[in-house]
């Protein structure tokens, strides 16, 4: 591998969501990342959150695959898992353990609540760790209710991202000094961190504790999406004052007073309703074709399918090909090191000899392990 992390080892527990998504970064970016399946896993070699990876199958019922992990555990420079609290310190695999064996090692938790709190227990998904967070309120329409967007914001943007950096940072700071540590990354904390500017303008009175009528939240007319007349969208988001008078200028509505007090919020719902009826008349490429590329600070709304084929993302490469699927590319982009292209994901347990090989276990008990079912 190449790369940043190029060098590193991480062992990442098999899991779902935000885990995988902290695994595919850091193997984005050049770490070794050595997945742990369970027997009868399965990776679809077209998900981009199980790409680059190498893969072993142990059975951690079985004490001598648990005692495989932990030798894994004493060659890593990290560890990525995502159980509830108390699972991996039940297994024997806990962090007094892991950090006795290796004391540099950086111990990655994720969690939707924590390892520690009234909920740390409670089984939760990313609607719920937003909506405890204060998040999940502030998405939506005036007067309707809150609208889950996806499961972005708790899971890979609060959760995988906020592990990512996590994990780097102990590894810088392990780098440093030989010691490691634990990360506890709890999705609540990550959510409730992502809204920081949120929080910061509630505290300056300017945004109000409601969905649907501050400036970034569809609010404001010139901050929003529009239906155009062959039924597609447009985002427009002409905050600034040039920015909104280039939108005024495009539309022809340079010489409508009405759209002269911008930052009026009793004004906004009117002038969304012209921009509104404004939007409608034209398709969505001949608004491209007035807009895009200027500072009106505008993009067409495209779909999954549309996105890799635009001409900036094309020109971009921010979509690529790996096992005969789409995928994001690997971000963000380095002007010293490169990323190798992301490989397809392993079929489970596929590299489970290499790898223990690779931490000195020798043919013979490798095949022992194998025949009492500790390695699949």
């Amino acid at each position: 591998m190449t790369g940043p992390l190029q060098g590193i080892r991480i062992i990442e527990f098999a899991g779902i969501g935000p885990g995988p998504f902290c695994g595919m970064m850091l193997a984005d970016h050049g770490a070794e990342v050595i997945r742990i399946d369970r027997p009868g896993g399965f990776m679809d070699p077209r998900d981009p959150l199980s790409r680059s990876r190498a893969s072993i199958v142990l059975d951690m019922k079985n004490p001598d695959a648990v005692q495989a992990a932990r030798d894994l555990c004493k060659s890593a420079d990290g560890i990525i898992e995502g159980f509830r609290p108390g699972v991996m310190e039940r297994l024997g695999l806990g962090p007094e353990v892991l950090l006795a064996d290796n004391p540099k090692l950086v111990y990655g938790r994720m969690t939707g609540w924590g390892q520690f709190g009234p909920y740390s227990q409670a089984a939760g998904h990313d609607i719920n760790y937003i909506a405890l967070s204060g998040v999940l309120h502030t998405v939506g329409r005036a007067g309707e209710k809150p609208v889950p967007p996806v499961n972005y914001v708790g899971d890979f943007g609060g959760g995988g991202m906020m592990l990512a950096f996590g994990m780097a940072s102990a590894l810088v700071h392990a780098a440093k000094t030989g010691e490691g540590q634990v990360i506890d990354c709890a999705m609540t904390d990550g959510s409730a961190l992502l809204a920081g500017m949120t929080w910061g303008f509630l505290a300056a009175g300017r945004l109000k504790d409601e969905p649907g009528v501050n400036l970034l939240d569809t609010g404001a007319h010139f901050y929003d999406t529009y239906t155009c007349s062959d039924g597609k969208f447009i985002s427009i988001g002409s905050i600034e004052p040039q920015f909104y008078a280039l939108l005024r200028e495009k539309t022809g509505l340079d010489q409508d007073p009405s759209f002269d007090p911008q930052m009026d919020p009793s004004q906004w719902g009117p002038l969304k309703d012209k921009l509104t009826a404004l939007f409608a008349t034209k398709t969505r490429d001949e608004w491209c074709a007035l807009m895009e590329m200027t500072d009106v600070c505008f993009a067409p709304v495209l779909s999954l399918a549309e996105a890799p084929q635009h001409p900036h993302n094309v020109a971009r490469e921010t979509f690529l090909t790996v096992g005969g699927a789409t995928q994001p590319a690997p971000a963000p982009r380095y002007s010293a090191t490169s990323n190798d292209a992301p490989r397809p994901a392993p079929a489970v347990g596929t590299d489970s000899n290499a790898v223990l090989a690779a931490i000195g276990y020798d043919a013979s008990r490798i095949a022992i392990l194998r025949e009492s079912g500790a390695v699949r």
